[in-house]
């Protein structure tokens, strides 16, 4: 198959941030992109040769979407997979595959099958609803403190929360749900791995996560992450084990803790580009999104190797305001050498909604994390109207 330059169309499920710098890629390759999204005001609306509204969890247009291109990927895990098992059965390449997003989709699911495939993870239980897991608690089954997380449709941060007690429970919504047992951890830690349609697979370095105590939104990812080198090799051996166990194609990025005794447990995945490897736009030879394009169209994957050190800070919404987004200061940091903002295009700020993020280049980690506490500090994700 031709396709560059020519009649191929490529089908990306989502048109967020992320598919907004997938199609950057295509642009760079000449490819012809098709994108379905539910809003209007989608990021990714620009950058496509034709964008269609619409639900990806809506069975119909999902499947009638899918029958205008030669090829499908994604960039969310919620979209309808009844849809994708039809179109595949049909002949559709779609890559990660209606199983492997099976498996992801469901965060009670996907931890099972780190059980089940002898992956190191936190303990969990499973639960119908919040009722199922308040009688849990009655009868001693379950101890406090856990971390609850809805099993479907959570994201940046939310679907997680940190019950210490029963007062924590308020609120939170009657959902399927899961409760992992609270791990001690010195680090947050990511491994992308990249895998082609042949099996080709590489992974990019361990990256680092700082989160938002209260967001629980990673505020930074710092690559190479700072840690012992032993504890590198032992996770990205963990990320190789988790990708050959789910055999996607595409990206997969293994979110991971490093326990008090340097283990490696594994917290959850996504089958796509991912938060944790914006920094390779900048910092390597190959950014997670050209590797991801690799991986789907079977074409030779770039090397995931580092220019240079690279930091990353997300541009999240400021707590009380909503309204029209304003970048306060944006044109300080960019008088910094090696900072390169990213705006993704939403025109409605709100507090911790995803805006942007900065990457900050530098050949000096101490330097370039230096910098990246300065961008923090400076830019301000605002509105004309405080709250």
């Amino acid at each position: 198959m031709n396709y560059f330059s020519s009649d191929f169309k490529l089908g990306i499920l989502g048109g967020g941030q992320l598919g907004k710098m997938l199609l950057t890629e295509t642009r760079k390759f000449d490819i012809q992109t098709l994108v379905l999204e539910p809003s209007e005001e989608a990021p990714a609306r620009y950058s496509c040769n034709a964008f269609y509204k619409g639900s990806l969890m809506d069975y119909d247009t999902v499947y009638q979407f899918g029958k205008m291109v030669n090829l499908l990927t994604i960039e969310i895990e919620n979209v309808n997979l009844d849809a994708l098992d039809v179109l595949e059965s049909e002949g559709l390449p779609i890559f990660p595959s209606p199983k492997t997003l099976r498996l992801i989709q469901n965060k009670g699911r996907q931890k099972d099958f780190y059980v089940e495939n002898n992956i190191p993870t936190s303990p969990h239980q499973r639960f119908v609803d919040l009722n199922d897991l308040r009688k849990s608690l009655e009868k001693d089954e379950l101890e406090f403190p856990f971390v609850w997380k809805c099993a479907q449709f959570g994201y940046d941060g939310n679907g997680v929360k940190i019950v210490r007690s029963t007062i924590d429970l308020i609120n939170l919504p009657e959902v399927e749900c899961i409760a992992e047992q609270m791990v001690p951890f010195k680090n947050e830690l990511a491994v992308i791995v990249a895998r082609s349609v042949s099996g080709e697979v590489k992974t990019y370095p361990v990256v680092e996560m700082e989160f938002h105590p209260e967001a629980n939104q990673v505020e930074y990812v710092i690559c190479p992450a700072r840690i012992d080198e032993k504890v590198a090799q032992k996770a990205t051996e963990i990320a190789l084990k988790v990708s050959e166990a789910f055999n996607h194609v595409g990206l997969l990025a293994v979110e991971m803790f490093q326990t008090e005794d340097d283990e490696i447990l594994v917290n959850e995945v996504a089958p796509r580009p991912h938060n944790s490897g914006h920094y390779s736009i900048e910092a390597s030879y190959t950014s997670q999104f050209e590797n991801h394009l690799r991986a789907i169209l079977d074409l030779p994957l770039g090397t995931t190797a580092s220019k240079v050190a690279g930091i990353m800070v997300n541009l999240v919404g400021e707590e009380g305001f909503s309204g029209q987004v304003i970048y306060e200061n944006i044109e300080k940091i960019m008088a910094i050498d090696g900072v390169t903002p990213h705006i993704y295009g939403k025109r409605e700020t709100r507090p911790f909604r995803k805006m942007g993020h900065v990457t900050i280049v530098n050949e000096n980690m101490v330097e370039a994390r230096k910098v990246a506490e300065e961008v923090k500090n400076s830019i301000r994700v605002i509105s004309g109207q405080s709250q």
